[in-house]
């Protein structure tokens, strides 16, 4: 298949308006999205991983903020 080549021009200046909006956006949910970069994988049995998606369907909240409040508890920041 011959056809023409269509050139693709320079890309456009970056509207500083735009990319402002945009970098807003990494800042939803109160600073969640820096705050919790880290992520870990925990293996739990299919009936475990029920109670806990359960229990935070029942408070609320979802089972990774569950879960963090209960690592928080569990393991606070020391204080020196």
């Amino acid at each position: 298949m011959r056809g023409k080549r269509i050139g693709i021009g320079a890309r456009p200046l970056a509207d500083p308006q735009a990319e402002t909006w945009i970098r807003q956006g990494a800042g939803i949910n109160n600073g969640k999205v820096e705050r919790y970069s880290a992520r870990l994988t925990l293996d739990v049995t299919p009936a475990l991983r029920t109670r806990i998606k359960l229990a935070a369907f029942d408070r609320g909240v979802t089972m990774a903020e569950m879960l963090r409040e209960v690592l928080e508890r569990q393991f606070p920041e020391a204080t020196s």
